[in-house]
């Protein structure tokens, strides 16, 4: 009895704590279109000076696949003022640390400085932005890196490609139809002047939000990036009119092979909304009831009880134009496939002709309040969250608000979700087997 009163308290403390818990920022646009967001939190000397460019995997060309995620090695060669092999060294005597990532919608580039080191994390961004070196060594040098990066973390990997497997049959017209790596074909046949093409296309002000969040003083920073980003030249921006898949109306059933495994995986994919939708977020509430956690219902089921699979999970996979959600299973011993199938197949139509306990929906709101604030505990996730929030959902105040819309999410939210986009009729079946020697 004592453990749930104190675990009630801790929740509502919790509670109080996010309620409490706004976000302030201020946002503006330069002349030339960057856009820019300014977040200051005085209580540590910190500074995270962060670029997100509205450019991923899906930007590129048939048969030019993995560009934007190379660009995110290249543009650490170096700039007209940075020497090659200097970016880290800078950074590093600083006492900053930096990274960089890219999905299938953005690409992004951040710097964390002590906050007496804020003027340099604004210049080398604006290097980056105005004049990233892209010559031929340094195509070269990051070529060979990318590729090792890919066999390492995708084709070496047990079950490493089984994502873009995903991918390749969920979308056949829309370019998610691509991993962010890309081929080794492509990587290969890129030439030098398509990787300047790509850069001049892409990197410019007014395809880019520069955010800066942390120990700052906003009228400074403000005379800082009029200095530093004001001058480049503003480019064109184009259209995102990606071609749209049809409706998914008849189960597909694939095979796809991995010479890297000894046990199979089945997947059960399905196509849905843009992560802009509020039905996103109750597919994300939706996969976390299902598998978040050995208390989860078919980890318990499957795994932990009846022994019947390795491993088994649901995921929910926002894109900015569309959304994954999908089932993944590892058999154990002799457990079948229609097996695993019939039983995740039996939790979705439970979901679709029941509601879920008010015990596991308060779970559920809690496990969301508690991620909520481990995003935006620290300034990095700070200024990730306002950039994203931005670039890809198109408003930055969603930092505010998002909570706010998961606990919005009923119940019957979550039946109705289920009921509607988790049907038979509407899914991809993927074997994922080992490679016959």
């Amino acid at each position: 009895m004592k453990k749930r009163l104190l675990s009630a308290a801790a929740v509502s403390f919790l509670g109080m704590i996010i309620n409490a818990q706004q976000i302030k920022f201020e946002e503006y646009d330069l002349p030339n279109g960057l856009h820019v967001i300014l977040h200051q939190d005085n209580t540590a000397p910190v500074v995270t000076t962060g670029v997100m460019y509205h450019v991923g995997a899906k930007d590129e060309a048939v048969g030019r696949t993995g560009m934007a995620h190379f660009f995110e090695h290249l543009l650490f060669e170096g700039t007209k003022n940075i020497k090659r092999g200097d970016w880290f060294k800078i950074v590093s005597s600083n006492g900053g640390t930096n990274n960089a990532n890219t999905t299938n919608d953005r690409t992004y580039y951040y710097e964390t400085f002590p906050s007496n080191n804020e003027q340099l994390g604004l210049w080398m961004e604006s290097e980056r932005m105005k004049s990233g070196t892209v010559n031929q060594i340094g195509v070269d040098t990051q070529r060979e890196v990318v590729k090792e990066e890919k066999r390492l973390r995708m084709d070496n990997q047990p079950y490493g490609n089984l994502f873009t497997a995903v991918q390749n049959n969920l979308f056949t017209k829309h370019p998610y139809h691509w991993s962010t790596i890309g081929s080794m074909e492509d990587l290969n046949a890129a030439t030098l002047s398509e990787f300047q093409d790509f850069y001049k296309k892409f990197y410019v002000p007014n395809n880019a939000t520069l955010v800066v969040a942390g120990d700052i003083k906003p009228e400074q920073t403000k005379k800082w990036i009029l200095e530093y980003y004001g001058d480049i030249p503003k480019g064109t921006v184009y259209p995102k009119n990606f071609p749209k898949d049809d409706p998914i109306t008849k189960e597909k059933e694939v095979t796809v092979t991995d010479k890297n495994i000894q046990l199979p995986a089945y997947v059960f994919a399905y196509r849905t909304p843009s992560n802009k939708e509020k039905d996103a977020y109750i597919l994300d509430m939706l996969s976390s009831y299902l598998s978040s956690g050995k208390s989860s219902v078919l980890y318990k089921k499957l795994v932990d009880q009846e022994k019947k699979a390795l491993q088994v999970q649901a995921f929910n996979q926002g894109l900015e134009d569309a959304g994954i959600f999908a089932f993944f299973a590892i058999p154990m011993g002799s457990t079948t496939k229609s097996t695993l199938q019939s039983d995740i197949d039996a939790e979705i139509k439970k979901l679709q002709t029941i509601l879920i306990s008010e015990e596991d929906y308060q779970k559920l709101q809690n496990q969301f309040e508690n991620q909520f604030v481990n995003s935006n505990s620290s300034i990095q996730g700070i200024a990730s969250s306002l950039a994203t929030n931005h670039v890809l959902m198109g408003d930055t105040n969603l930092i505010n608000k998002e909570l706010d819309i998961y606990r919005s999410v009923s119940r019957q939210d979550i039946m109705n979700a289920a009921k509607k986009y988790l049907n038979p009729n509407q899914r991809i079946i993927i074997n994922y087997l080992p490679e016959k020697k």
